[in-house]
């Protein structure tokens, strides 16, 4: 007998970076009593990761849950980025419905077409929340032109085309259906309209425990926890269950150890828990994304979105330069390895292959952000790695054809600078779809660009818009072969012996191109110490210090003035190094170096003028 769970409503809020999903989360909990009157909650509260705080972006899907007029409301908060997306895709399926919230004047952005499309594929019916109404430059009107396009452009049917619509300042609090009617004072509208649009999860009340499991964590009293939706029957403590796979092949059997279900920001441990709400187990070993967890007379899996493949590798291997081991303490491959898959068993977008050496890994990502996030959370783990440049994965297609990942780029520039962005994402390959106006007097550009055209790219349209450029990007399809790429990079210039960078040096070397290192900095042979203003590499000795004697110069000395050097973040590193250079990443310092640190190595070996196909494996 199936019936709905009236108690719970299950709701995903999507959103592009930086438009204001988890402020109003915030604004949410606060106002359904879920925090006591005196009780002290820092901005952003679900941005738990260390990182998430730092970069003002959400990484990690994360649930909470508030109650309204007695019935509980689940939230999940899913990631804005789509190097994140393998998060968003497992997530939504535990939701009934979508919160789609969008910036009164940026519009609709790419990562809200991605995510909007996951959730429309789902049949989710979303509410339409536009947000910062208050900015001078909001145009709500327009924006609602524009997500209803974008609804009709991605296929959305009947009842997912008739979506009600809120205007809301998620920092303030408060949101309306009627900006010149209804009074601003409060999220109620909000609350009354998820329980009144939002249909109750439907189950079946005589179907034995089955549910999907799409997070996965480690808990250090509880050891590995599933997260995850109930499609049927009951989950209670100490019950016998087991975990298949999407094929329906057991993966293991156990004992419900732990449930929990969220309550707030926090997980409380119940007995009990019913079809429809979202818990966390805890019982089973082996288990992971994806798979069924279910009574031992259910056979069947519950169908699970499959997630997109990885579009871009890197190489991570041991740091094997001359200052290995001084800063870290996990530096051996068999750490790094079991590091590796460790990640990729929680994170379904990631995928690590051993090289045969068995001395290096290949790890596939959805983009630089992703995997750069992954690196900085090793590093801050004590982990010592060396780090290739990335490199796109392609495919073929039934005829053999190479294809390769295209990317639909969105800027937004000042018009004085559109000129320049449209020349240079021309030369990366780039096929511009649309120019128009954008809010703020700037232009709008919509190109698209092969994935291996933007590695490295974003500092250079930093550069070229003097820092004022908007550039947004997404996985848009694959293509075929746009034919081989010509970039002019300027070489590097690399230190001829270890020591200590001097002042002198340096300054003697300022006029030669933009150097990365400063003063009494540690560097070695074959480390990357700055940008040649020239093409081809030049090796320079960062060591030679004045010459000093008795002999008093005819003239004063000049002094010595020099420029602050480029400080590179990790991103940057990744995009900027070659072909035959490598990121060194410990935990307390960042440095480029050649592959090969041997002047001698390096000629006899050259450059390889054959471009090399990286596919993915089917």
């Amino acid at each position: 007998m199936t019936q709905n769970n009236s108690q719970f409503r299950n709701v995903a809020i999507i959103a592009h970076v930086d438009h204001g999903k988890t402020t109003l989360i915030d604004a949410m909990l606060h106002q359904s009593g879920t925090f006591r009157a005196n009780q002290q909650v820092e901005n952003r509260v679900m941005d738990s990761n260390a990182l998430e705080k730092e970069r003002g972006i959400t990484i990690l899907a994360k649930c909470t849950s508030l109650m309204w007029k007695d019935q509980k409301i689940n939230v999940i908060d899913t990631p804005g980025h789509a190097d994140f997306g393998g998060e968003v895709e497992r997530v939504l399926c535990m939701a009934d419905s979508t919160l789609l919230l969008v910036d009164s004047a940026e519009g609709v952005m790419p990562q809200t077409k991605f995510v909007l499309s996951k959730a429309l594929a789902l049949g989710l019916k979303p509410i339409v929340i536009i947000n910062k109404i208050d900015r001078q430059d909001a145009r709500p009107d327009e924006v609602l032109n524009e997500i209803f396009d974008l609804f009709v452009s991605l296929n959305a049917n009947e009842q997912q085309l008739d979506f009600p619509v809120l205007y809301a300042v998620g920092r303030d609090g408060w949101c309306v259906r009627d900006m010149d009617k209804d009074e601003r004072k409060d999220l109620s509208p909000l609350f009354d309209l998820i329980l009144e649009h939002v249909e109750p999860p439907k189950f079946n009340v005589d179907a034995p425990f089955a549910m999907l499991a799409t997070l996965l964590d480690h808990s250090p009293y509880f050891g590995r926890m599933l997260t995850g939706r109930i499609y049927s029957g009951k989950a209670k403590n100490l019950m016998n269950f087991k975990a298949i796979n999407l094929k329906g092949e057991i993966v293991e059997q156990g004992r419900l150890t732990k449930l929990h279900v969220f309550r707030g920001v926090e997980k409380v441990a119940v007995d009990e828990a019913m079809a429809g709400d979202i818990v966390s187990i805890a019982g089973l070993e082996k288990a992971s994304v994806s798979d069924t967890l279910c009574d031992i007379a259910v056979i069947e899996p519950i169908k699970s979105t499959p997630i997109d493949p990885p579009t871009m590798a890197i190489t991570i291997g041991v740091n094997d330069s001359p200052l290995a081991g001084t800063e870290g303490s996990k530096v051996t491959s068999r750490m790094i390895r079991d590091r590796l898959f460790a990640e990729s068993e929680t994170n379904v977008a990631i995928k690590v292959k051993e090289s045969d050496a068995k001395d290096a890994f290949e790890v596939g990502g959805r983009g630089e952000l992703q995997l750069g996030v992954l690196i900085e959370n090793m590093r801050r783990e004590g982990f010592e790695l060396s780090v290739s440049r990335p490199r796109v994965l392609f495919k073929k297609d039934q005829s053999g054809n190479i294809l390769e990942p295209i990317e639909e780029v969105v800027v937004d520039v000042d018009d004085n600078f559109s000129g320049v962005v449209v020349e240079k994402l021309s030369s990366r390959k780039g096929e511009m779809i649309e120019m128009k106006p954008s809010s703020g007097g700037k232009t709008r550009v919509v190109f698209y660009v092969p994935s291996r055209g933007l590695i490295g790219y974003q500092s250079e349209f930093l550069t070229d818009t003097k820092g004022t450029g908007v550039l947004n990007r997404i996985f848009h399809e694959y293509s075929p072969y746009k034919g081989e790429m010509k970039s002019v990079k300027n070489g590097a210039l690399i230190a001829t012996d270890p020591g200590e960078a001097v002042a002198y040096a340096l300054w003697n070397l300022q006029d030669r191109g933009v150097m990365f290192v400063k003063p009494q900095q540690k560097v070695y042979a074959g480390m990357i110490v700055g940008e040649n203003s020239k093409q081809g590499d030049l090796e320079v000795n960062v060591l030679k210090g004045k010459q000093l004697t008795n002999i008093r110069a005819s003239g004063a000395d000049e002094a010595i003035r020099l420029t602050p050097p480029r400080i590179l973040t990790l991103e940057d590193m990744i995009t900027y190094v070659g072909d035959d250079e490598l990121v060194e990443v410990t935990p307390k310092s960042l440095r480029l170096r050649k592959k090969l640190l041997d002047p001698n190595d390096r000629k006899r070996q050259g450059r390889g003028k054959d471009e090399k196909f990286d596919f993915i494996e089917e």
